[in-house]
């Protein structure tokens, strides 16, 4: 594996024995490896939210255990390096069934403010360059970071923007993501522009809002703006396009995230893969056809069977995968 004497003080102080990050003998040539005839599939690391621990080092261990060589990070690189997170915040009992959720009381707005200009001070002020050490780590166990998830708002300077690409880059990403913005081409055209500047791409990722046009005017605004397409998220919507919209905006897309939904007249609820209506294999074939080379990103978000974990069924989404690219 390679893991130096630094690297096993690190893991060892996550307890993560480096015997832990030890491949199975299925693994390529000693180190996890999910590229499938031309395909690179991944993982975000919200993927294993429901594992404890759950941190970036904790990710590094779920996804070599996977055999998944390459990922997408959200929120945990950031607090790995030293982010400050947010208290915890004190909630109330579930609202009745049909009734609309509280809104935020003014002390947890305030509190989430506070939270925000802490962040933008530590993220202003902290040296990027400890980025590289977290990409050390996982590139010495065979994993590639190539994303990089983080939300910029209009509030935040340019110092903190700066630092999103810069942080990106030290983590060894191609890209970052975040949610598009609902009515914001202000925000997608500022965003462009320090693309421009890092020559990098944002892909922005959408949800049920999305449709065939959501993202024109941000990839009109500049050529660093992209997408970052879910095909659970584009199948719940009502999209039947799914094909024709890769083959449209490949070379728009920076990454694709993987989940299988029915469409809204079911229900559009999240399924175990193979499950729903979301056409997973005939996307994968097209990626492998035409050698699309953006990675398929498995996002776990349907409900865990009670006798599994986060892991096993990462580890069921990878075989799906695999079968559809046979």
């Amino acid at each position: 594996m390679n893991i130096t004497r630094r690297d096993f003080g690190r893991l060892a102080a996550a307890g993560i024995s480096a015997a832990a990050l030890q491949p199975r003998s299925l693994f390529a040539q000693g180190k996890p490896n999910s590229k499938i005839n031309g395909v690179q599939i991944g993982v975000i690391s919200y993927s294993y939210r429901q594992m404890k621990p759950f941190d970036a080092l904790s990710v590094l261990k779920y996804a070599v255990e996977d055999g998944i060589n390459a990922t997408e990070l959200e929120n945990v690189q950031e607090l790995w390096a030293g982010m400050p997170s947010m208290p915890p915040r004190p909630l109330g009992p579930p609202p009745a069934p049909g009734t609309p959720r509280p809104q935020m009381s003014e002390a947890a707005k305030a509190a989430m403010a506070a939270h925000a200009e802490e962040v933008t001070k530590w993220r202003t002020t902290m040296d990027v360059n400890k980025y590289t050490e977290l990409r050390k780590l996982y590139n010495n166990a065979g994993v590639n970071i190539y994303a990089f998830k983080i939300t910029l708002t209009d509030r935040m300077p340019d110092a903190e923007f700066d630092y999103a690409f810069k942080a990106a880059k030290a983590c060894g990403a191609n890209h970052l993501t975040m949610e598009m913005p609902d009515n914001n081409p202000g925000l997608t055209a500022r965003i462009g522009k320090f693309g421009e500047k890092y020559k990098m791409r944002m892909g922005y990722h959408a949800h049920t809002q999305a449709k065939p046009d959501t993202w024109d005017e941000a990839l009109a605004q500049s050529p660093w703006n992209a997408i970052n397409l879910d095909i659970g998220h584009y199948t719940a919507a009502g999209n039947h396009d799914q094909i024709a919209f890769i083959q449209k905006n490949h070379a728009r897309i920076t990454s694709m995230h993987l989940k299988d939904r029915q469409y809204p007249e079911k229900g559009g609820q999240n399924q175990p893969f193979g499950e729903g209506d979301t056409p997973i294999k005939e996307v994968l074939q097209l990626m492998k056809k035409e050698k699309y080379n953006f990675p398929a990103t498995i996002e776990l978000e349907y409900k865990l069977p009670d006798s599994s974990d986060a892991v096993k069924e990462v580890a069921k989404c990878l075989a799906y995968a695999k079968s559809c690219l046979a």
